[in-house]
């Protein structure tokens, strides 16, 4: 993948990001909720050196109080010294657990010994750590006191520890700043997976390579199509203009070869073939085209039912000679000739591919400008292949975030093994703000401010009160 490819599919993934972020959150308030917080208390002491008899010192530079400090540093942590402190203050555990929770610095070239006591009660911390000096400070002079001699050494403290008012850990800032960043990592890597395992089409790129033809449409995603497929009529829509824009494509791809009737399917169901069959054939109808729309899903028709029309009579009655195409055919919206299903068969395969099925196609290519046919979906049964090699060409509607990459491989093929011209590809359901999506035609379509302004003044402006008494009164 392409630095472009991985911000792509950022975009497309971020739900997984923010998910990621929020989990890394709520993992940070977790573990701020439920841990123990500890409290640090901090003494310092003093190590300073006697002088001699003679009032010379011990060591010049004061370098003898400085090495004592290394080793009294070493000296804290010792059962010594921690023994007194737990007998005194009654802690639990023992001189090695105590140890743990303790820290000893001794800063370069000082002699002062910081001592740092860590705990979940901060009073306790606070007595610990004035207590280890207290031990360390007897502990010294024990140690460095002589028979007949006493300890040319002295530690005293410099300042005691008081009782901290804010835990050291868990720090609240740190916390959150690691369980944003540790969440907004594992997003990028989970949408980064996703989008690697992901073999659902997204886009123009994860159509075959080899499909010959061309993305002629990219329809934008609406929640209504379902409910109100003929959306076409709000011509101010960017679905509307989708279609419109398909229709010029198609229109060019007839240029190069005489299009007589198209076959419109999919790989799979439900990828809205049905409602691009009927809104492509009502775009064609308002260029001045006389198209017919034939249901020819003997399986599971929807024409009728999106256009509301009768069902009882359709293809299957006319393949089966019991009425003419003419008693068949019925009229939508004064301009468009629909040839709904009929009555579903038993046999759909055996209709579709007999002789009376090639009639009636030639029958209704010489009477209109275009038959547009809507077939079963390619993969799971063999109807839209037989219709698609009697046709003059089939469209392919492919549903972004839906249909599998295989999926439309396998169509395509399908196509190709029965010797079927492919005319093109209609990306549905394509997001609104995906590249190339028509709902960026929202802005355009959309009335300019302006315009709303100056047809709101003249309504307003009649609404105003007339005035009745003379000017300058």
């Amino acid at each position: 993948m392409e630095l472009a490819e991985y911000l792509h599919a950022l975009k497309i993934r971020w739900r997984v990001m923010a998910a990621g972020v929020l989990l890394g959150l709520l993992a940070a308030v977790g573990f701020l909720l439920f841990t123990t917080p500890q409290y640090a208390a901090n003494s310092q002491l003093f190590v300073s050196t006697r002088q001699g008899d003679d009032g010379t010192e011990l060591y010049s530079g004061g370098s003898f109080g400085q090495q004592r400090v290394k080793s009294y540093a070493q000296v804290v942590t010792t059962p010594r010294v921690l023994d007194p402190v737990i007998a005194q203050l009654r802690l639990p555990g023992t001189a090695d657990q105590l140890a743990e929770r303790v820290t000893v610095g001794a800063p370069l070239d000082t002699v002062l010994v910081d001592i740092a006591v860590r705990d979940s009660d901060p009073a306790r911390a606070a007595a610990t750590a004035d207590a280890i000096g207290d031990s360390l400070i007897r502990v010294v002079t024990q140690l460095e006191s002589t028979v007949g001699q006493r300890s040319p050494v002295t530690v005293s403290f410099v300042r005691r520890a008081s009782v901290p008012a804010d835990p050291v850990f868990p720090s609240l800032p740190l916390s959150l700043g690691a369980g944003l960043l540790a969440g907004l990592l594992a997003g990028v890597a989970g949408a980064l997976v996703r989008q690697a395992v992901d073999t659902r089409v997204r886009g123009e790129a994860d159509l075959p390579k080899d499909a010959g033809g061309a993305v002629l449409g990219e329809i934008p995603f609406d929640r209504q199509a379902d409910q109100s497929p003929t959306l076409l009529r709000s011509r101010q829509s960017a679905r509307a203009e989708a279609f419109r824009k398909l229709r010029t494509n198609l229109q060019f791809v007839s240029a190069v070869g005489e299009l007589r009737s198209i076959v419109v399917t999919s790989a799979v169901p439900a990828e809205g073939k049905s409602t691009t069959a009927v809104n492509l054939a009502l775009t064609l109808v308002d260029s001045g085209l006389r198209v017919v729309v034939v249901d020819a899903d003997l399986r599971q028709s929807r024409i009728a039912h999106y256009l509301g029309l009768v069902d009882t009579v359709g293809l299957t009655t006319v393949l089966l000679d019991r009425v003419g195409v003419d008693e068949a055919l019925q009229r939508w919206g004064g301009d468009l000739h629909v040839l709904t299903a009929g009555e579903l068969p038993p046999n759909p395969s055996e209709l579709l591919g007999s002789p009376a099925m090639d009639q009636v196609l030639k029958d209704l290519e010489a009477r209109f400008d275009l038959v547009v046919i809507d077939s079963p979906p390619l993969l799971p049964v063999t109807d839209a292949a037989l219709l698609a090699k009697r046709a003059t060409g089939a469209l392919l509607v492919t549903a972004v975030g839906r249909t599998r990459r295989d999926q439309a491989d396998r169509a395509v093929r399908a196509l190709g093994t029965i010797g079927a011209r492919l005319i093109g590809i209609v990306l549905n359901r394509v997001p609104a703000g995906s590249s190339g999506a028509a709902g960026h035609y929202y802005a355009y379509l959309t009335p300019p401010r302006r315009n709303r302004l100056i047809r709101w003044l003249p309504e307003q402006r009649r609404n105003l009160p007339r005035r009745t008494e003379p000017v300058g009164q």
